[in-house]
């Protein structure tokens, strides 16, 4: 336990801190589960859906520090990569549908 006045001060900062930090680290993290889910199950409409929310809650928690900027753009780019094979996947599929 902090003894002096400016430890117990840091003490309710960092705690501060974390609780906020966990907030908008945990809400990066569901919306990318929510996205890598939706890209699996093929789902094209939720997966850009919830691949939006996502690039947007890294983008906010690398904003305010939370998350560094290197490791918020790796995400966003592995995302994106998956999100663009599934696109890519059902727009080969389109001409078949019609042509039959």
């Amino acid at each position: 336990m902090p003894n002096t006045p400016s430890a117990k001060k840091r003490l309710r900062q960092s705690e501060k801190r974390r609780l906020r930090n966990r907030w908008f680290r945990g809400r990066a993290k569901t919306f990318i589960k929510k996205a890598k889910r939706a890209i699996l199950a093929g789902d094209v409409e939720n997966a850009t859906y919830y691949t939006q929310l996502a690039v947007k809650a890294l983008d906010k928690a690398a904003a305010k520090g939370i998350l560094h900027k290197g490791n918020v753009a790796r995400r966003k780019s592995r995302l994106m990569r998956q999100l663009n094979a599934l696109l890519r996947q059902q727009e080969a599929q389109a001409p078949e549908e019609t042509a039959a």
